[in-house]
């Protein structure tokens, strides 16, 4: 049995990594699925890799940073798919990385927007087509980092991904009476061309790989599978959680 047959579901960050091994996977469950990124070519390819199963998918390029691309990608799903039922805002950036005191406010201006604002902005219109539809899944892509886990030199990052959390909780306590829950996913570290930036050198994968318990870090269609418990009705009386899908970063200390 499909999870998520006959319901609509925007991706965001669908270019790539997480994102992209996610709107795979919500098609594969039976989703209709909305794609949204910047780069319009490979959110071209991946709808054909869905089509070429089966599934179906539209795409929308444009920054999740803009308003009026947040209100489009919910208009696409209500007028090519009838409504919208889930939604995993996942676009993210790392931000800037480096001493605190060498940040200037445009590169934190930029990070906070792209983390946190363009998910506020997701979910202000994403809510209201939910209701439309006597309910839904709206779902944060947040972080370890800044949660149970402090960093050096990272700080707009954990500032951003956390906020997330607030966000989630206040929603979820907004709109949970009207059958919408609201969930921050906290991903460990993942092999996707984000984490690149983190992990330059063998040395430094292999120390990102110590630190969690599993000892390795995940593959993206790893962290979809708790992206599809999220979204789908196996966590029917789930809301307002961060769920932690970080290979025990948080608890580990060996």
């Amino acid at each position: 049995m499909k999870r998520l047959n006959n319901k609509v579901a925007i991706v965001t960050g669908a270019s790539s990594g997480i994102g992209r091994a996610t709107a795979i996977l919500f098609a594969r469950e039976g989703a209709k699925i909305i794609a949204g990124a910047r780069r319009q070519s490979l959110l071209d390819t991946l709808i054909d890799e869905i089509a070429s199963t089966g599934g179906s998918a539209l795409a929308l390029a444009g920054d999740v940073q803009n308003e009026d691309y947040a209100k489009a990608l919910v208009e696409m799903a209500s007028t090519e798919f009838g409504g919208l039922d889930i939604a995993f805002n996942n676009a993210g950036t790392n931000g800037p990385m480096g001493p605190t005191q060498d940040i200037t406010l445009a590169d934190w201006s930029n990070a906070v927007s792209t983390n946190l604002t363009a998910a506020f902005l997701g979910a202000k219109y994403q809510l209201s087509a939910m209701l439309k539809r006597g309910g839904g899944s709206l779902i944060f892509t947040s972080s370890f980092v800044g949660y149970t886990v402090g960093m050096p030199g990272v700080a707009t990052y954990a500032a951003s991904k956390a906020g997330l959390i607030g966000l989630a909780q206040s929603l979820a306590t907004e709109f949970g009476s009207r059958n919408i829950r609201v969930n921050t996913l906290l991903p460990g570290g993942t092999d996707t061309p984000m984490a690149e930036a983190w992990m330059t050198t063998d040395e430094a994968k292999s120390f990102v790989k110590g630190l969690h318990a599993l000892k390795r870090i995940a593959q993206p269609e790893e962290i979809a599978q708790s992206a599809l418990y999220l979204a789908s009705d196996m966590s029917s009386f789930t809301t307002g959680a961060a769920l932690l899908s970080d290979g025990g970063v948080s608890i580990n200390r060996t």
